[in-house]
């Protein structure tokens, strides 16, 4: 007989004085990087980066851009592509207008996704920051010899 092996809960008390509110009512334009907890309960207007914590956007919470996290509840709403690179989990009243990269995903009945799911068990968390350094280094090498 084979045994369901049930996920821990991600707990958001765990990360203590690293958490950060986004209140609701409040709106933030432009990216945002941390580390710890980022609970959003209002808007975001750019891309959610954590090396290292949980990305929670409650039921009212909103985000407009892509969202990079090793942990993920969502039970609001995102439009742009979710990459978790550990657990994500989409509650209730979650509604994702983009593609999602998981390593885990719980998904609650209810839950929308409207875009693809593509299994990724390799990080890419941190990948965005390099990559973009990166392309900036191959562009000021192609500026310097063309042939590049």
């Amino acid at each position: 007989m084979r045994r369901k092996v049930k996920p821990k809960a991600i707990n958001i008390e765990k990360y203590g004085d690293r958490t950060t509110l986004i209140a609701n009512g409040a709106t933030v334009n432009g990216d945002l990087q941390f580390e710890g907890a980022l609970q959003i309960e209002g808007r975001v207007i750019g891309n959610v980066t954590a090396a290292e914590g949980l990305v929670r956007i409650a039921d009212n919470g909103y985000v407009e851009g892509e969202i990079r996290s090793p942990h993920i509840i969502i039970n609001g709403k995102v439009t742009g592509d979710v990459h978790s690179s550990e657990h994500l989990e989409l509650a209730a009243q979650a509604e994702v207008n983009g593609n999602v990269f998981y390593k885990l995903i719980e998904m609650v009945m209810g839950a929308q996704v409207n875009g693809s799911l593509e299994y990724s068990p390799e990080p890419q968390v941190a990948s965005a920051p390099a990559a973009r350094q990166e392309q900036e280094r191959m562009e000021i090498a192609a500026e310097a010899d063309p042939l590049l």
